[in-house]
């Protein structure tokens, strides 16, 4: 029997607040981050434009490389830099501008060829992100850890983000460990390992989970 595709189309509002509510039902820690914060959202600031011709999917995995380990206002400026570059952040754009007009966009050597390199897959037709994106959720974070440059964490951002499915529960996201420390009461963080064990009361819903505890580390009880 062919493995069953999902669906691409994200949550509702209402499938977002019953996943909540259950999630808020696991115990009376994320019952008052409920309280405080409301249904989930899956939502997170972004700077994402110029994505017309190529859909959500490139742009998407492009912003979230780019992002990685920088200021949320330093990306944005060399996010909008990238654009004036490339004129729309699309696959045949990126890749026929080269990895040194990325480079001049601001992007470290390590990043433009990262994105580069999807580019090109992605324009070549070797990288089918349509296909990607309604494969189940393994399936999606093993595909796109073998780009390189691009690895677990960057593929189960892109599965909450992008795809909005809710049971991805990214262990080594630090604020995932610190708000899990911070709602809990804990000293120290929870090292990725023991963190899996510990999202296991929120399956199906776990990405709700981690939306709650990065709400935690923003906003710390009182």
């Amino acid at each position: 029997m062919p493995a069953r595709r999902a669906s691409t189309r994200p949550p509702s509002a209402r499938a977002l607040a019953a996943a909540s509510e259950q999630v808020a039902a696991v115990d009376g820690v994320m019952a008052a981050l409920y309280r405080r914060h409301g249904p989930c959202t899956l939502s997170r600031p972004s700077a994402r434009r110029g994505d017309r011709g190529a859909g959500p999917y490139f742009s998407a995995l492009a912003e979230s490389v780019l992002y990685q380990q920088l200021a949320g206002s330093a990306a944005a400026a060399i996010h909008r830099r990238l654009l004036d570059v490339v004129g729309e952040l699309t696959p045949e754009a990126v890749a026929g501008a080269g990895d040194e007009a990325l480079r001049g966009a601001g992007l470290s050597r390590a990043k433009a060829a990262t994105i580069a390199n999807l580019a090109r897959a992605v324009a070549s037709g070797e990288l089918d992100l349509g296909a990607v994106a309604t494969s189940p959720d393994d399936e999606v974070v093993a595909t796109l850890s073998r780009l390189p440059g691009i690895g677990p964490w960057t593929a189960q951002m892109f599965c909450i983000f992008t795809l909005g499915r809710l049971d991805v529960w990214p262990t080594t996201d630090y604020g995932v460990r610190k708000g899990y420390a911070i709602a809990y009461g804990h000293e120290d963080l929870p090292a990725p390992r023991a963190l899996a064990d510990l999202g296991e009361p929120y399956r199906p819903y776990r990405s709700v989970a981690a939306w709650y505890l990065w709400r935690a580390v923003e906003s710390p009880p009182g």
